[in-house]
């Protein structure tokens, strides 16, 4: 792991993917989330109830009200209405592959 007075040290950030945009605060994500499960046709109480989270902590994530939410739980939440969790280095612009693998998986949801 690198010292943290190395100019090598890597700042990690959470992406989430949505189609071929990134968003990186809590807020954002939620609206996404929200986006995603109506067009699903997912109520939040149905998706609640699938995960095991109560209604009132969905519409909380979505309306960007709840300030920290555990990985795990993100991860399952985004994975139920078909979105990605992501994380790589802060500032890093993805490579060629990166974002031909991106549109190939956009293009197979479809």
């Amino acid at each position: 792991m690198p010292d943290a007075d190395a100019s090598y040290t890597m700042h990690m950030f959470i992406l989430l993917k949505l189609t071929s945009y990134t968003m990186q605060s809590l807020s954002t994500i939620g609206s996404a989330i929200a986006t995603a499960r109506r067009a699903a046709k997912h109520s939040q109480a149905e998706l609640a109830r699938s995960l095991g989270m109560s209604r009132a902590t969905i519409s909380g994530i979505e309306n960007g009200t709840i300030q920290e939410i555990g990985v795990r739980k993100l991860i399952g939440l985004c994975a139920s209405v078909g979105l990605e969790l992501m994380v790589r280095p802060k500032g890093r612009r993805p490579t060629l592959q990166e974002l031909r693998a991106e549109q190939r998986a956009g293009t197979n949801r479809t």
